[in-house]
This record gives structure tokens, C-alpha cells and sequence, in this order.
């Protein structure tokens, strides 16, 4: 619900409702009530005449009848208490000595004015002012549930129909995937959303040719850069012992990073073709591959998980993860785990881990621990960054942390595949 399309049909019905309240309340202090003494003194006045017209002879036909004229008996009901009082006061103002009683739920649907004459019979009027309705509560009920679900209804639909354009940016932005392209929109619908889509469109391909010159110009830079370093090798041998090291080790430096640098574009460029591949045996062969080589590292645990990826990508990543773990770590432990439809795959090392106000930016490219530390090793500072890069590609996530007893604990996870 907390979504601008939620928060501005909240707030349209609610000022609505709002409005609607406060003119209802207005509405019953502006009308004003009927005077209800004036209505006493007209039953009253109309009581007398008739019962001076009774008092001097019969009551003409049309006036006689089951609720009206006279009767012998007291009439069947409920005495309703406030107009009784209301009429008899209003009597004795016109100083009549008579004293009524007005009864409801007698079988007649008015309510019957009843008052015993002086010979001992019954003067029935019906009262002149109909009863009020019984379920009046669950009318005004009624009627505001109604405006307040038919007002809800046309906000929805108006601002769903404004604010279409905003959420076609969100759901868009939402599907946006680990490698920062967006699928393209269909142009059609209302002439908003036609707009928003070809707006995103044009967006997406701008941002798309933008990332890939800066990909070829890194690609160049990196290749580029092979020509003067093999031609400072040439002339690195023509110098003494002492500073032919100092050369070659610079020159292995920059191949390195050079090296790394194309390893990245090609991550970004060369998206190879997903398919199912076990896990633990992956993980497995690069831990041999590593331990030949002769890397203190070693497989604790392994559990079966399949997962869909690209092979050769999730090798390299995890093949750099491990020789961090046992090359900045001293010893590597990895194990393999699957449950709840992830797999992951969990690295530790028995080295320092990595400051807490460093952890941060462990992924920036050439960001290096050692340069902070001033203890320099091997390495041109892009490994983690590839491995982020190529796992959040296979949909997966790259997790850092310290050790409770000390040393770093890198955790991949990538969702399973439901083996057949």
C-alpha cells in the first residue's frame, strides 16, 4: 500500500468523505427542527372542535370509522408519552378541562389521539403528523456506506487512469534484471501510457549504447595497453640484474590489471547461454584444480544443489573467491549447502577479515585491502568485483562478512532448480 497511486486515492476519498461529513453536519445545525409546540396547539385546537361538535349531536358519517369518531372503549396501544403531555399542556393553555392520550401500535398506522368525554365515550382522531421511521439509523447508515463506496469507486478509477504513466515506470523499474537492461515496452494504450512507454524506451536505449561505448573504450584501453608493456619487456632485459626485477615485477603488475580489466568487459559482453549444472560438483573441481596448484584449501561439506547458470562465468567466480580466501586468508574451508530453494556456498579463511568501515567498498573495481594496509600482494584489486558481477548476473547474491572467531566468510547463493 505504500505506493503513490495508494497514497493519492487515500487522500482523494478521505478529503471526499471528509467534505461530505462536515456538509451532512451542516446540513442538521442549518435545518432546523419542526416546532413541536405549534403542532401540540393545532391537535389541540382540532381536539376541541371536535368534542364540541360531539357534545351537541352525532358526528357526521364521514367522520365515523374504526380509528376516528367516537367510540365506548379505550383504544388498544402503547401511550406514547411526549405528544400526550405535549397536547395536554396545550389543552389547559386554551383552558379546556379535557385530558388526552396518544397511542401507537393499535393496528392503525397513524398514531391515534384518544381522549373520554364527559358522557363516558371515546373521541378517536388520528394524529395529524405521521409517525417518523422506525429504522431511520440504518437509512442514514445506508446512505452514507453508499456515498462513501460510490465516491471510493470513482477515485480508484480516475486515479488508476492519472496515474498510469507512474506505474508503468514502477513496474518497469522493477523488472529491471542484474544486467541493467530493460525489455522493452509495448506503445499502446492511452495516450499517457503511449507516452511513458516510448519515453522508457528511448531511455533504455540511450543507457544501453551509452554502457557499451564505455565497454569498448575499456576493452581498447586494456588491449591497447599490451603493446608498450611487451615492448618495455624488449628493453627490461638490457638492464642489470637488480633493475630487470624491478621492471618485470611492475610489468606483471600492470599485465594484471589490464588482464582483469578485459575479464570484466568480456563478463559484461559475452553472455553465454544458461543451462543446469550441479553445484556441489562444480565447486568440487575448482577446489581440486585449486589444491593442485598447490593453495591451502579444502572441502568441508557438500550437499547436492542444481542451479541454472552460465558454467564457465560461475567457475571463474567462485575460482576467484577461493584464491582470495586462500591467499589473503592463509587457508580456505568451503562447503556447499541447499535448502528452501537456495543453494549457497560459503568460503572461510583464517585471515585478519576486512575492517567493518571497509566492507563497504570491497566491490569497488581496484579497490584493494593490502594497498590500505601498505602490504602489498598479487592482484590488480577487480576479483571481487567480477565475481559480484558474474553472480548477480546468474540471479544470484555475493555476501560478505567477518568471522564471530575471526578470518572472512564470503557467501553465494543462487536459486535452485528442482532436479527431474
Amino acid at each position: 500500500m505504500n505506493t503513490l497511486r495508494a497514497k493519492i486515492t487515500a487522500l482523494l476519498v478521505a478529503s471526499v468523505l471528509l467534505v461530505i461529513l462536515a456538509a451532512t453536519g451542516l446540513s442538521f445545525l442549518l435545518l432546523k427542527p419542526p416546532r413541536l409546540s405549534e403542532i401540540d396547539e393545532s391537535i389541540a385546537a382540532q381536539w376541541g372542535l371536535v368534542a364540541e361538535l360531539a357534545a351537541r349531536g352525532p358526528l357526521p358519517a364521514s367522520m365515523q370509522g374504526e380509528f376516528i369518531g367516537l367510540h365506548d372503549d379505550e383504544p388498544a396501544g402503547v401511550i406514547v408519552e411526549n405528544p400526550t403531555n405535549g397536547i395536554n399542556e396545550a389543552l389547559a393553555r386554551n383552558g379546556r378541562a379535557e385530558r388526552i392520550i396518544v397511542k401507537d401500535g393499535a393496528g392503525s398506522p397513524w398514531p391515534v389521539v384518544a381522549g373520554q368525554l364527559a358522557d363516558g365515550r371515546w373521541l378517536l382522531l388520528p394524529l395529524a403528523m405521521p409517525p417518523g421511521p422506525k429504522n431511520g439509523g440504518w437509512a442514514l447508515a445506508g446512505w452514507a456506506l453508499l456515498i462513501a463506496i460510490g465516491t471510493t469507486l470513482v477515485i480508484v478509477v480516475a486515479v488508476r487512469r492519472l496515474t498510469e504513466p507512474l506505474a508503468l515506470l514502477e513496474r518497469t523499474v522493477a523488472t529491471l534484471g542484474p544486467d541493467g537492461e530493460l525489455e522493452p515496452l509495448p506503445e499502446a494504450g492511452p495516450t499517457e501510457v503511449r507516452a511513458a512507454a516510448r519515453a522508457i524506451n528511448l531511455l533504455s536505449t540511450r543507457l544501453k549504447r551509452a554502457m557499451e561505448s564505455r565497454i569498448r573504450m575499456v576493452a581498447a584501453a586494456g588491449h591497447d595497453l599490451r603493446t608498450p608493456m611487451t615492448r618495455m619487456r624488449l628493453r627490461a632485459e638490457f638492464l642489470d640484474e637488480e633493475e630487470r626485477a624491478n621492471w618485470i615485477a611492475d610489468l606483471d603488475e600492470l599485465d594484471r590489471i589490464a588482464d582483469s580489466a578485459i575479464r570484466v568487459v568480456r563478463e559484461e559482453v559475452e553472455r553465454s547461454s544458461r543451462t543446469r549444472l550441479r553445484l556441489d560438483e562444480l565447486v568440487s573441481e575448482v577446489v581440486a584444480e585449486l589444491d593442485a596448484i598447490g593453495l591451502d584449501i579444502h572441502l568441508t561439506a557438500s550437499t547436492p544443489a542444481s542451479v541454472v547458470g552460465r558454467p564457465l562465468a560461475l567457475r571463474r567466480a567462485i575460482r576467484n573467491l577461493a584464491i582470495n580466501a586462500a591467499t589473503h586468508g592463509h587457508k580456505a574451508r568451503i562447503r556447499v549447502e541447499a535448502g528452501y530453494g537456495r543453494a549457497g556456498v560459503v568460503i572461510e579463511d583464517e585471515g585478519p577479515g576486512i575492517p567493518e568501515e571497509l566492507l563497504a567498498r570491497v566491490f569497488e573495481p581496484f579497490f584493494r585491502i593490502d594497498a590500505v594496509k601498505n602490504a602489498p600482494l598479487p592482484g590488480a584489486g577487480l576479483g571481487l568485483a567480477i565475481a559480484r558481477e558474474i553472480i548477480t548476473g546468474n540471479d544470484g547474491t555475493l555476501e560478505l562478512r567477518n568471522g564471530p572467531r575471526g578470518g572472512l566468510v564470503q557467501r553465494i547463493g543462487l536459486p535452485t532448480v528442482i532436479t527431474s
